[in-house]
Parts: C-alpha cells; sequence; structure tokens
C-alpha cells in the first residue's frame, strides 16, 4: 500500500514534465516565426535598397554624361570665345592705326572744323557743317568735296571697314525744308553720293541716316552750341558679322 504514492508521484512528474516541454516548444516555435518574420522584414528592405543604389546608380551615370556633354560644349565655347577676343583685338588694333591715318591725312582741316576721335570701339570722323554746307543747304560745297576726298584716300586702303555716314542738326527750324530730320538725312545722303560717285568708295559698305536735331552734343540754348550740333558724323566700325562667322569657322 506504500508504493501507490510514489507510483502517483511518478505519473504526476511525467504529466509535468509533458506538459513543461510542450510550452518550451510553443515558445520556441514562436521565437522562430518573430525571427522568420525579421528575416524576411530584412531581406524585404535589402531588395528595397538594392533597387535605391541601382537607381542612384543609373542617375549617377546620367549625371556623368550630361556633365561631360557640357563640359565638352563649355571648352568648345571657350574657344570660341578666346578666338573672338583675339580678333576683335587685332580688329582693335587695325582700327587705332586707321584712326592714326585718318587724323594725319585730315591734319589739314582740323581747323576747318574736322574732330577724329575714338569711342567705344568706333572711330568717328566729325565734319562741322560750315566745312561741307552753307546754312539750310545740303549741298555739298567745293571744300567739303575736298575733306571728304581725303577721307576716301583712306577708306579705299581698308575696304573690310563698314562707314555709316549719320546727319544732325541743331533745333532751329529751316525754312525750305520739311523737317530738321529731313535736312539731316539729305546731307548724309549727299556724303554717300560723294563718296561713291566721286572717289570710289563701296556703295556695299556705306549707310546714310539722319538724326535730325536728336543727337545734341552741346547746350541748342546758345549759338556756340547750336554750331556744335549741326554736324556730319562719319563712323568707321569693323565688319563684326564677318569676325564672328571667322570665329565659326
Amino acid at each position: 500500500m506504500r508504493q501507490k504514492p510514489t507510483i502517483l508521484f511518478i505519473v504526476l512528474s511525467a504529466i509535468l514534465i509533458s506538459c513543461g516541454t510542450n510550452k518550451n516548444l510553443q515558445l520556441a516555435e514562436s521565437q522562430v516565426a518573430e525571427l522568420q518574420r525579421q528575416n524576411k522584414e530584412l531581406a524585404d528592405n535589402i531588395t528595397a535598397l538594392n533597387k535605391q543604389v541601382s537607381e542612384l546608380s543609373s542617375r549617377n551615370q546620367s549625371m556623368a554624361e550630361e556633365y561631360a556633354s557640357y563640359k565638352t560644349k563649355c571648352e568648345a565655347n571657350e574657344e570660341k570665345l578666346m578666338a573672338l577676343r583675339a580678333s576683335l583685338k587685332e580688329e582693335s588694333d587695325n582700327l587705332e592705326k586707321v584712326r592714326e591715318k585718318i587724323h594725319e591725312a585730315m591734319a589739314d582741316f582740323e581747323n576747318r572744323g574736322v574732330d577724329v576721335y575714338s569711342k567705344d570701339g568706333l572711330i568717328y570722323v566729325s565734319l562741322a557743317e560750315e566745312l561741307l554746307y552753307k546754312t539750310g543747304s545740303a549741298k555739298l560745297g567745293n571744300t567739303g568735296k575736298e575733306a571728304l576726298g581725303t577721307l576716301a584716300s583712306v577708306l579705299n586702303d581698308y575696304p573690310k571697314l563698314k562707314v555709316i555716314v549719320v546727319g544732325n542738326t541743331d533745333t532751329v527750324r529751316v525754312k525750305g525744308v520739311a523737317d530738321n530730320w529731313s535736312l539731316s538725312t539729305e546731307r548724309a545722303n549727299g556724303v554717300v553720293r560723294i563718296l561713291t560717285k566721286d572717289y570710289n568708295v563701296d556703295p556695299a559698305r556705306l549707310t546714310a541716316a539722319g538724326k535730325g536735331k536728336f543727337n545734341p552734343v552741346a547746350d541748342n540754348a546758345t549759338a556756340e552750341g547750336r554750331a556744335k550740333n549741326r554736324r556730319t558724323d562719319i563712323i568707321l566700325n569693323p565688319d563684326l558679322e564677318r569676325i564672328w562667322q571667322s570665329v565659326k569657322e
């Protein structure tokens, strides 16, 4: 009779051990499941990161190609800019030589209303009204024609220079003409005609324009100022279109 409690104890112990084993198994299975979930999450993150790396690599490659193309264009533009600067420097030096030559050629007319100077990279030969015309007239006098002939001899030595002839007046209305603008334009046209017909300056180089009273260099309130404003400007400039074309080529 004393053996029954012992057998019962053994049976109960076995049952308790069995229950403990099942709990441990369930806990282990739960941990395994959590680890599998975390592993899948990590795998998904790795896949997403790999995709981002691939996209960034592709974008970096595209940017590298764009930069290489941009650099090539910049280098080409830099070469053009350097060539343009060299051409403009050469042309500027040539213009200075032309200015000196015109100044020497027109020396006899300096005291009669001729002013030769450089401004903004251009050469100006300013001829006063009294040298070229009678007041209110667009007909050139002999002294004016002589001065233009001297100038034309220099112009013909530099056939690539463009020439703009601009007539200017003061603010006083002139009788016998439509307005001062018309007078200034006709005076410029007269200079162009003499240069082409009498002195063989290529007409393709010439442009005639009139500014009337709208381009004063002095105060029209005084007689002296008005006299300075009544002038014809002959402006010499390089053929910029030809320079740019040579740079492109």
